[in-house]
């Protein structure tokens, strides 16, 4: 499919703002990697400022992956639960890492744009801690857990963005645990929630080798 060369510019912004930063990217070499003449205005044409490109791309990421956060955890309610958990921290994995760039901007760049912070904030990391919390609330293993929805999502989601994050930082996963590793320890951690006190029994547990 032929992108617009007002997609082009968003998708090229993002990518050098993610490798290089945003102070340290140009309009000219934004033009450059969109296909366009560098230094000749034509970014201009469809943004007023650097800025402006910097917040379409951040609202535009934004709004793409709304839905795929909303949908998290989606599965067969009759699976096993370590199986349902495996899913979810997959899928939490897979919409981080789609997002990366969007992710590295965020962490290194949006704090001087407050605004910016609060878009990414309320309508992407938020929701995905808030989906990891309802969905263990939701299912019936956890019922009677008595789990504080907010703080755990927190921790089990934001377990998710720094493995990216510190993979990207370091060049390789946090504990040099590869991702199979990874996805089976926090399942482990999750199944570790069950309320095993009232009566349901906690599923064996996962091998680590």
């Amino acid at each position: 499919m032929t992108r617009s060369t007002r997609e082009r510019i968003l998708e090229e912004a993002l990518r050098l703002f993610a490798e290089r930063g945003y102070a340290a990217t140009s309009v000219a070499e934004i033009e450059s990697a969109a296909g366009l003449s560098p230094g000749a205005g034509g970014l201009y044409r469809h943004f007023r400022s650097k800025y402006e490109v910097l917040a379409a791309s951040v609202n535009e990421r934004v709004v793409r992956v709304e839905a795929r956060v909303a949908a998290m955890g989606a599965a067969d309610p009759a699976a096993p639960v370590t199986e349902r958990l495996t899913g979810l921290c997959e899928a939490g994995l897979a919409v981080v890492r789609e997002e990366d760039e969007l992710v590295r901007v965020f962490f290194r760049d949006l704090g001087r744009f407050p605004e910016l912070v609060e878009v990414v904030r309320a309508r992407l990391l938020q929701p995905m801690f808030d989906a990891i919390g309802s969905w263990l609330c939701a299912q019936p293993e956890y019922a009677g857990a008595g789990l504080d929805r907010s703080s755990v999502g927190a921790v089990l989601g934001g377990s998710l963005v720094h493995c990216l994050l510190f993979e990207e930082t370091v060049g390789e996963p946090p504990g040099r645990t590869e991702r199979e590793r990874f996805v089976t320890s926090w399942v482990s951690l999750a199944l570790g929630l069950l309320p095993v006190a009232q009566g349901c029994p906690r599923e064996p547990e996962l091998s680590q080798t």
